[in-house]
């Protein structure tokens, strides 16, 4: 019998014993017969459906990944009658958009906008159907498995030109077309790239609804290859460009340590030029570093002069001998590869020195602005997953007889939720247009302030939708698996965007700094 037989709904009831149990769910039939011993629930709840139409029970329980992975090898045919177009359970495409309310950013839901052209739909389309097909099926188990993504996938994802577009625009992304040949995800051009398809890039690496896995896949690369491009010399940010770009070669960011966190100032991690004036040895302790378990070169911040940020540079350390790694168990999956970083006379030629000696706090304030757009654009897509699951389960979910979208505190949480996620996006996609028109200097001027802002705005945002989902999930937002699966998730690991790039308190701070810096002798 094969999965392309098609059965009459008669038929499936006549299959309705311990002996012989088939069902129905949605459009398919299923010989459960087998399977119903090892059913994590029990043989019974199988025989209560046995030759029946069991879609509302399945959902109760399931999530619709079940039917794609596990379940689909029981999967005997389809039923002669389906339910029709309006009733029928929505099965996305790979490569295809959801079209619940609010799951997308507007634009994408067939909405009118100013900023998107077909190129970033073709984008997005293009990365969309990558991610559902080729990271999608494994990275929910390598998520709780705490496994990092493997290098294989890093290649694909550099071949295909995706890690590039998570970079901003420069002249690295046309050597990568034109020297590697690479092509871009959608057949963009590297002319055609700008900070809108950067923007879908993030967005579409962190929608995956497991946060672990998704910074493994390049929270680190993100922050972390920069420097390099922009201050290391010709030679090295072609060769380790190229290198990262491509997938061979994986980066991370090495700022904090344990006796300093954030405050950069106070680092204590050393460099000391030997006599010969050819090398830098490198001593001392990185923590927190996300991507640094599985990382080959590091971008550290060292002391070579005095005390304060005057004395500190900017070092390409690749990993090798007196370098070691220890993982650190954080809220969210070891997937991300979060690391202590241990450097014990470390060997660093003088030719991997970012920019110039002591001056290396400026280089890591270059990309602060960009690290925290990118941190309010993978953020808030997160959150946006998370009302898509409210709004689905909403209308799943049964309670006291009725949808417990019927009730009326949960539309409020909704509207709630759904509310601060749009606003976010709408402030997020007019910082983007802004960055767009602006040189570096211009931005830094002008978009410090309101991009500080915003990413407050987000995280106090994602704080609401973290503490609504879990209220409307009840006790599956506190479960790994099964339907509140993402709310758990998220609830585990919303507050990483709140520290990380600067916290919540800094970012407020800065903010209103920066608006006083210009402020005029206005009197009410």
């Amino acid at each position: 019998m094969t999965a392309t037989a098609v059965f009459t709904r008669d038929e499936v009831a006549s299959h309705c014993t311990d002996d012989s149990n088939w069902i129905i769910i949605d459009d398919k039939v299923y010989d459960v017969t087998k399977f119903a011993r090892f059913h994590p629930g029990g043989k019974k709840i199988l025989s209560s459906v046995a030759g029946a139409d069991a879609t509302t029970t399945f959902y109760d329980f399931h999530r619709q990944d079940v039917l794609l992975g596990m379940a689909a090898k029981y999967a005997i045919g389809a039923v002669a009658d389906p339910p029709p177009a309006h009733k029928a359970t929505v099965v996305l495409k790979p490569g295809e958009l959801s079209q619940v309310p609010y799951a997308e950013a507007t634009a994408f839901q067939g909405l009118p906008s100013a900023y998107y052209q077909q190129s970033h739909h073709r984008f997005r389309a293009d990365l969309r159907k990558f991610f559902d097909e080729e990271v999608m099926p494994d990275a929910v188990a390598f998520d709780l498995a705490g496994k990092h993504p493997p290098l294989e996938l890093w290649k694909q994802l550099g071949r295909r030109g995706m890690l590039a577009c998570r970079i901003q625009a420069g002249p690295w992304l046309k050597d990568l077309v034109d020297t590697c040949g690479v092509t871009l995800p959608g057949g963009i051009t590297p002319e055609e790239f700008d900070c809108f398809h950067e923007l879908i890039a993030h967005e579409e690496f962190c929608r995956l609804g497991v946060p672990g896995y998704c910074d493994g896949l390049g929270a680190g690369f993100v922050i972390g290859l920069p420097p390099v491009l922009q201050f290391g010399s010709p030679e090295l940010a072609t060769r380790v460009g190229r290198e990262v770009l491509l997938g061979d070669k994986r980066i991370a960011l090495a700022i904090s340590g344990p006796e300093a966190g954030s405050d950069v100032a106070s680092l204590a991690c050393t460099a000391t030029k030997t006599a010969c004036g050819g090398f830098y040895v490198v001593n001392g302790l990185k923590k927190w570093i996300t991507n640094g378990h599985f990382a080959d070169y590091f971008v550290t911040a060292v002391r070579t002069g005095g005390a304060g940020v005057g004395g500190i540079s900017l070092l390409l350390v690749e990993r090798g001998e007196g370098l070691e790694t220890k993982a650190i168990k954080t809220s969210y999956s070891a997937s991300a590869g979060t690391a202590l970083v241990t450097y014990d006379d470390v060997r660093v030629p003088v030719g991997n020195l970012l920019g110039a000696e002591n001056r290396g706090f400026q280089c890591i304030m270059h990309n602060f602005n960009h690290e925290r757009w990118y941190i309010v654009a993978g953020a808030n897509r997160a959150s946006r997953l998370v009302v898509e699951e409210c709004y689905k389960w909403g209308f799943q979910r049964k309670v006291f007889g009725k949808p417990l979208i019927e009730q009326p505190v949960i539309r409020n949480k909704l509207a709630e939720m759904t509310s601060l996620v749009e606003g976010v996006q709408a402030w997020l996609e007019a910082v983007t247009h802004q960055m767009q028109h602006m040189t570096h200097a211009e931005q830094a001027k002008h978009l410090a302030g309101p991009i500080a802002l915003l990413k407050l705005f987000c995280t106090r945002s994602a704080n609401t939708v973290m503490d609504q989902s879990c209220q409307i999930f009840g006790g599956r937002a506190i479960t790994q698996t099964g339907m509140g699966r993402v709310v758990e998730q998220f609830q585990r690991s919303s507050k990483f965007a709140a520290i990380l790039g600067g916290s919540e308190e800094i970012m407020a701070d800065l903010g209103v700094r920066q608006a006083m810096r210009g402020f005029p002798q206005a009197r009410l």
